[in-house]
């Protein structure tokens, strides 16, 4: 049985500080790809680093790997829950100094501690830090471009824009739909494969599994799913067929109240079929950009 990684999603409920000063340009910056294809950012915190981050767009909060903790001179103090994917643990917290990505410096007063082996990151650059912000995710140059909702890019008529709602912080795509069925759909780049709740496995006709796989969550816990390519999503006119869904029983699905309806965590294996994805949090609104 295959064991697929996922930080699904970082769940634990703390207040997070707006982001001081914001420059009035983008801030480019350059991201590297772990084993799993997912997206990482070299970041300082206060006057140390670098260190390598996740860049995870479905974790609700930036979190701290604990093998950091020691290299910053930092005690940790209470203790906070964290869903995941797979359930919620009662964790370490920690008071941060401020987060240097690029130009720009993020808040973040309290963060969760999770295991470096877990996580296999020096953290995770949650979507707490990027509020009021417009997040350009270039696959295709390997750049993460951060600015105030201006356009950092020249559009080339491949852009498909779709009004989002938000929930929780998160931004939820609610126009799309895989194979005629309406789902709530996270752009969640943290994750390598797509992840389907079990009301969209239940409303699918012609849902067929081809196998079992094992995902792992942020807190090191495990929960079975079933694998299928059942599956075209569709927004707008955005297709991606042949898509690869791992159908679980989710604890994060309750936490961001999207069990009762058909929902997906979009992964990092149908994102990179696109050249670029934005998701602008001050305007509450995606754009994919297909490739040519």
């Amino acid at each position: 049985m295959p064991v697929l990684w996922s930080t699904l999603a970082a769940l634990v409920m703390v207040t997070a500080v707006p982001a001081v000063p914001v420059p009035a340009a983008p801030d480019v910056v350059s991201v590297a790809s772990d084993a799993d294809q997912r997206l990482t950012v070299a970041v300082n915190i206060g006057t140390q680093g670098p260190f390598r981050f996740l860049v995870d767009t479905g974790a609700q909060n930036t979190v701290l790997a604990d093998g950091v903790v020691g290299r910053l001179g930092m005690a940790p103090s209470s203790r906070r829950p964290v869903t995941g994917v797979a359930g919620t643990l009662l964790v370490e917290t920690v008071s941060l100094d401020d987060i240097h990505v690029g130009k720009r410096i993020f808040s973040e007063p309290v963060v969760p501690l999770l295991r470096t082996d877990v996580i296999r990151a020096d953290g995770i650059l949650g979507i707490d830090a990027l509020q009021g912000q417009r997040v350009l995710l270039d696959f295709e140059h390997n750049l993460l471009s951060i600015g105030d909702g201006r356009d950092d890019h020249e559009a080339d008529g491949n852009e498909i824009v779709v009004t989002a709602h938000r929930r929780q912080g998160q931004l939820i795509v609610t126009h799309a739909r895989i194979d005629g069925i309406d789902t709530d759909v996270v752009i969640d780049t943290g994750t390598e494969t797509s992840i389907g709740n079990l009301a969209l496995r239940h409303r699918l006709t012609h849902y067929s599994a081809f196998g079992a796989t094992r995902l792992i969550g942020v807190t090191g816990q495990e929960i079975d799913a079933e694998l299928s390519t059942t599956g075209t999503l569709s927004v707008d006119h955005l297709t991606l067929a042949n898509m690869q869904i791992a159908f679980v029983d989710s604890p994060a699905f309750v936490a961001l109240h999207l069990d009762r309806r058909p929902a997906l965590l979009l992964g990092m294996r149908e994102l990179r079929a696109m050249r670029r994805v934005v998701i602008d949090f001050a305007h509450r609104r995606v754009t994919f950009n297909v490739a040519n």
